[in-house]
């Protein structure tokens, strides 16, 4: 097992340094020029010229390349051209209210989810079970900002329940998580219910029922610990995706995380902050799914067999 995950930790390090190495190339072949957009379209040239051998543009693109890599190690992740502030501080400053928002919609996802997974498979075929399953397709297709518009709508703007944007109290987190967790918690109940299902099918849930174990006997203590093992999976993997994709919903709700950062890199052309951003996010995903692959050998003894 210890080498199962150091393997994937050397694989996982190998994938940062590329995906690093591809931001830097595709935010330098875009078209436009950073500088002549941080300093407007009327300064002159030689301004532009000195800004720009201030920043190390005018460096070969490899010296730029290991310059920044080489910050990126120490957590230098550079200055922001439009805020004038270290990238890093002002990720340290947006995060906590991104894993604010990423935890409170996991909750939702996975409390939502599990459960109307759990009585769709128990009640398989029933009335339940096509309302379940319908409202988690439902989940699974809308897009998040249609969920987190209509949210807003009914629920903070007609009803006044809940405050429409911020999250300056517990309360501004609530229609944001129900936006971000309704997708997940449709995959979840699904998932849940399929492995669910299949596994109630297998001898050994029939050896149980002979013995005289009740319903909720049996799904409690013999089929969750196997149907919840992808779930698993799929629950670590959604969380490191909340982490990186709240920003349609951080720009929605009006939530200074992540999200909204690289909203706002993206409209000024800001490139150490866009850099920032990415390569933080890229790296939360990749070590949510090393993560999930952990969790996965630790609790599947086959896996640690093969392994």
């Amino acid at each position: 097992m210890a080498k199962s995950i150091l393997r994937r930790i050397l694989q996982t390090v190998i994938v940062l340094i590329g995906v690093a190495l591809a931001i830097f190339i595709m935010l330098r072949i875009i078209p436009g020029d950073a500088i002549t957009t941080m300093m407007g379209e009327h300064a002159d040239a030689e301004k532009i010229a000195r800004m720009t051998a201030e920043l190390g543009l005018d460096q070969p693109f490899y010296v730029q390349f290991f310059t920044y890599i080489q910050g990126v190690l120490t957590g230098d992740f550079g200055t922001s051209y439009a805020l004038n502030k270290s990238v890093t501080s002002l990720l340290q400053s947006a995060f906590p209210n991104t894993i604010k928002l990423a935890a409170a919609a996991a909750g939702v996802a996975w409390i939502i989810g599990i459960a109307c997974g759990i009585i769709a498979a128990v009640k398989k075929d029933n009335f339940i079970d096509r309302l379940f399953m319908g409202f988690s397709l439902l989940g699974v297709s809308m897009p998040i900002f249609i969920v987190a518009m209509i949210l807003q709508y009914f629920i903070a703007y007609k009803l006044g329940w809940l405050p429409t944007n911020g999250a300056e109290t517990w309360k501004g987190f609530i229609l944001p998580a129900i936006a971000l967790g309704w997708n997940s918690a449709g995959s979840i109940a699904r998932l849940t219910r399929s492995t669910l299902v299949e596994i109630l099918q297998e001898d050994y849930i029939d050896t149980a029922r002979a013995k005289g174990r009740g319903k909720i006997g049996i799904i409690v203590f013999h089929a969750l610990r196997n149907a919840l093992l992808p779930v698993i999976t799929m629950m670590a993997v959604q969380l490191s995706s909340m982490l990186s994709g709240a920003v349609i919903t951080e720009t929605v709700f009006g939530i200074n995380g992540i999200g909204r950062l690289a909203v706002t890199a993206i409209s000024g052309r800001d490139i150490p902050l866009l850099q920032g951003t990415i390569l933080f996010t890229t790296v939360i995903v990749i070590l949510g799914n090393l993560a999930a692959d952990c969790l996965y050998t630790v609790l599947d003894p086959r896996i640690r067999r093969e392994s």
